[in-house]
């Protein structure tokens, strides 16, 4: 069973759409929160992930994954299907 995932995200971000990509690809559930369309979400971002400022900001359960490049480095070392709760087949 995978984790909750949240991502704050913006309408015109290429950051964004790629993260997503990502999830999307191994069938993950996420919560977007857009804050170009509920801008009073900005401040609990910023609180969330204590400052992170640009967007995707992206969290696993309460594990703030950071943006897009983080989310693809964590792929890179084969750490996020399991911070994902997901299963690998070998």
């Amino acid at each position: 069973m995978s984790k909750q995932v949240v991502i704050y995200t913006t309408g015109f971000c290429g950051y964004c759409s790629r993260a997503k990509r990502l999830l999307d690809s191994k069938g993950v559930k996420y919560e977007e929160i857009r804050i170009d369309l509920h801008p009073e979400k900005r401040e609990e971002m910023l609180t969330r992930s204590r400052g992170g400022y640009t967007v995707p900001q992206i969290f696993i359960e309460d594990f703030h994954v950071g943006g897009c490049d983080d989310l693809y480095a964590l792929e890179g070392k084969g750490q996020l299907n399991p911070q994902l709760g997901l299963v690998s087949v070998p």
